[in-house]
């Protein structure tokens, strides 16, 4: 499963580029929980938050069903 999330991130990773941003994915377990890392202007963005949840999670999960939550660390 860590293969099919890497491809996905390939996809999201230019979005998050195009506003200083990167994503570094850290640990997917066992239970269907992708760890992230946001990098960059992300890092320390406000709304964050809200990129991982509406949109990373969103797409991983749409990518690999097999998800069930995206977690930043």
């Amino acid at each position: 499963m860590k293969d099919k999330v890497e491809e996905a991130l390939k996809k999201i990773r230019p979005m998050l580029a195009a506003d200083g941003g990167n994503v570094e994915l850290v640990e997917v377990t066992d239970q269907g929980i992708v760890k992230l890392r946001l990098t960059g202007a992300c890092g320390s963005c406000p709304m964050s938050q809200m990129t991982l949840k509406m949109g990373i999670e969103k797409v991983l999960k749409e990518e690999v069903p097999e998800i069930k939550e995206v977690v930043a660390i």
